[in-house]
């Protein structure tokens, strides 16, 4: 007898980023790293809705979320250690 697998179980393989998506946010750049949990916890409920297409552009996302949040640390940190860099020269310029 050859029945259909039950609806909600693919074989398919879809990463989700979950773990990277949480480091991200954790670790890095917090709105961005939010953005990107959001679209990984959509990838495994789209896969297991029979939604490849979907649980793929959610799963790329969330990849491409997640670089982009730990992009964003030391894009961050050069513009923090410049401002105040720039403040404290102008202090010690000015101090003369």
């Amino acid at each position: 007898m050859n029945h259909p697998p039950p609806l909600g179980t693919s074989s398919v393989f879809v990463p989700n980023h979950l773990v990277w998506a949480i480091l991200s946010t954790l670790f890095c750049c917090l709105p961005l790293g939010v953005v990107s949990i959001v679209y990984a916890a959509q990838v495994d409920g789209r896969r297991a809705a029979g939604d490849l297409v979907g649980a793929h552009d959610a799963s790329r996302k969330a990849g491409w979320w997640a670089v982009a949040s730990a992009a964003a640390l030391p894009v961050l940190l050069l513009l923090w250690f410049g401002l105040f860099g720039g403040i404290a020269a102008l202090g010690a310029l000015s101090g003369n």
